[in-house]
């Protein structure tokens, strides 16, 4: 790994990763970059959305479930590891599980921090794919938590002073995964004009429009249909038949898709933006 480019995202439950970056994270490692998952929570309380697996067998066993779920799609996607930061999932935001002493959202940052700062000296990535505060509206108490302990952690792991095994790394690039207003709006008219229901409701435009944030596109041509097929690859919480992910025509969500969308945080390398590439400055 020692002259390999290398990736490392960070996501709140298994399914995140493949809603989120996927088909960014398989064109990279289809060209030979090291990519590593941390996984922060097993998605205990997460509905079953797909009637089809909604049977007491799985209802269960759900953490076993998601668990085999996350295998697959990272399979799918191709991530060459996969970490779990050990918490439980959080539930939604006010509910009772934020209260469980074992949840990702009850634990102290600095703790959350800490661990996720020791992965980041192992896996040594040179840049890192997290989520920013503004979540298009979206507060769940695990996906803040995220944003909460990443730069701490970054900084942390760079620290030669810090309480962490193994060699100082400094990560030179922080990335945030946004979704784009205008794709979003394209979908919503694609829906319309071949006549089907739109799943997208009203409210969904009259959230803050965050994209005069993006700075970096990825070329995804060639590469969605593994972020379709890592989705599907989480049977509990993607129904195969739901319009959000699946009204349109295959072709049409191709050509509706052709690039996924990224806020640049910092870079501790030289790259102008707009940007096309992640290792943009990383590159030898």
């Amino acid at each position: 790994m020692a002259d390999q480019l290398r990736l490392l995202s960070i996501h709140a439950h298994p399914d995140d990763e493949s809603s989120k970056g996927a088909a960014t994270t398989a064109k990279y490692t289809d060209h030979g970059v090291h990519a590593t998952l941390v996984c922060c929570t097993g998605g205990e309380e997460g509905d079953i959305l797909n009637p089809a697996v909604d049977v007491p067998e799985v209802r269960n066993d759900l953490l076993n479930v998601r668990m085999a779920e996350l295998q697959a799609a990272t399979d799918i996607i191709g991530y060459h590891r996969v970490e779990m930061l050990g918490y439980r999932d959080s539930g939604m935001k006010d509910s009772e599980a934020n209260e469980h002493e074992d949840c990702f959202w009850a634990a102290p940052i600095d703790e959350s921090a800490h661990r996720f700062a020791a992965l980041l000296r192992d896996a040594r990535p040179h840049v890192v794919i997290s989520y920013g505060d503004p979540m298009g509206g979206y507060d769940h108490p695990d996906h803040v938590r995220v944003w909460e302990i990443t730069d701490p952690a970054i900084e942390m792991a760079a620290d030669p002073n810090a309480d962490l095994d193994g060699e100082p790394w400094q990560v030179l690039k922080l990335y945030n995964s946004i979704w784009s207003r205008q794709r979003m709006v394209a979908m919503h008219e694609k829906f319309l004009e071949l006549g089907l229901e739109s799943p997208f409701e009203d409210w969904w435009f009259e959230r803050e429009d965050h994209d005069h944030m993006i700075t970096t596109s990825i070329d995804i041509v060639g590469w969605y249909q593994r972020r379709s097929d890592a989705l599907l690859a989480h049977a509990t919480q993607v129904d195969p038949t739901s319009a959000f992910w699946f009204g349109l025509p295959a072709d049409a969500m191709a050509e509706l898709n052709q690039v996924e969308t990224f806020t640049r945080v910092w870079s501790k390398v030289q790259a102008d933006v707009p940007e096309t590439d992640l290792f943009a400055g990383v590159r030898a």
